[in-house]
């Protein structure tokens, strides 16, 4: 008998079978701009209506909360979360996202499974009017076990250069407004895992996975509806770190973000976290995002107005002179 590319671990059929499932929904992203379809070597993207428009791309991926979906056998919003993660970075410049792609490579593929992931992704590209316009699925025996997946993806928007939101407007005085997350997001799992190993147990009255699975919050939509009213100085989106590694990403030197942690809302699930783990409070603040998915930094005659556009922000602090950069009050 002779050997195959299938006896050897990788199944070409599977693959296409993914490429099947998927090929509708991605192609409802693509808008006028996207000059060609799935099975290209590349993906074409016009450009048009902008004087000088400047390119602002983002690549990330999600983690071990991967692991919590796969072993929960719940894979529809792993792929909001991979989307989210990039396109979330490029908003802190002030860009809108235009397309995305993605590799999602594993041990033995599904096309359920992948399908499910990247249907996901669809559903946070359509609602941030952005493209799917390609990807990689690639499957690799013997460098992941079956049932083995990862996920990452890349994101390109774009922005007007004197439009640019790089933090040098930010100065002493401006406000510090928060956007809440809706959970854990995509950061922190590996401790999350190790103080929750059973994702089965019961948190608040359902599953702990349902808690633990929620998408990563997408900000496109309130971070341009500030965009059009207000002039903003600054854009943090909150990830790995907290908002001790994060916010000092986008503060001068001299400056210091001062922030009261008492007016920060945790969620129960980290507050349970922190308890069950033993976790210290500035830990936690250094892992997760503790609430807080997005800080904006405004002039502070505006700082009313963004909280009546955005009913859930609320502020948390102020821009202070200091050569530290945050200053977390507990």
């Amino acid at each position: 008998m002779s050997n195959t590319y299938k006896s050897a671990g990788v199944d070409k059929e599977e693959g296409y079978k993914t490429v099947d499932k998927i090929k509708k929904a991605v192609g409802e992203t693509h808008n006028s701009n996207v000059l060609n379809h799935l099975g290209s070597f590349g993906a074409f993207y016009e450009i048009g209506g902008y004087k000088n428009p400047v390119l602002v791309s983002g690549t990330d991926g999600v983690g071990t909360k991967l692991k919590v979906a796969l072993d929960s056998k719940k894979y529809d919003s792993i792929g909001v979360d991979c989307f989210a993660m990039c396109a979330n970075d490029i908003l802190c410049h002030g860009a809108k996202p235009l397309f995305f792609l993605d590799y999602l490579a594993c041990g033995k593929l599904d096309s359920e499974i992948a399908a499910e992931i990247v249907l996901g992704m669809v559903a946070a590209c359509k609602d941030n009017n952005c493209a799917l316009i390609g990807g990689e699925t690639a499957e690799m025996p013997g460098m992941y076990q079956p049932g083995d997946y990862d996920v990452a993806g890349f994101c390109v928007g774009i922005v007007e250069k004197d439009q640019i939101i790089d933090g040098s407007d930010i100065k002493v005085g401006n406000k510090i407004i928060a956007l809440p997350s809706s959970g854990f997001h995509s950061n922190g799992f590996s401790l999350v895992r190790k103080v929750f190993p059973d994702f089965n147990e019961e948190f608040e009255g359902k599953p702990l996975y349902e808690t633990l699975l929620v998408p990563t919050r997408l900000y496109y939509k309130d971070i341009h509806k500030i965009l059009e009213e207000v002039k903003v100085a600054g854009i943090a989106h909150i990830t790995g770190g907290g908002l001790y590694e994060n916010i000092p990403r986008i503060i001068g030197e001299g400056l210091c973000a001062t922030i009261d942690a008492s007016k920060i809302k945790i969620p129960s699930i980290m507050l349970e976290l922190e308890k069950r783990g033993g976790v210290a409070r500035e830990e936690m603040f250094g892992t997760f995002n503790m609430g807080v998915g997005m800080i904006i930094v405004v002039d502070a005659q505006h700082a009313e107005k963004v909280l009546h556009l955005l009913d859930d922000a609320y502020e948390i602090g102020e821009i202070t002179a200091g050569s530290e950069k945050i200053d977390l009050k507990f």
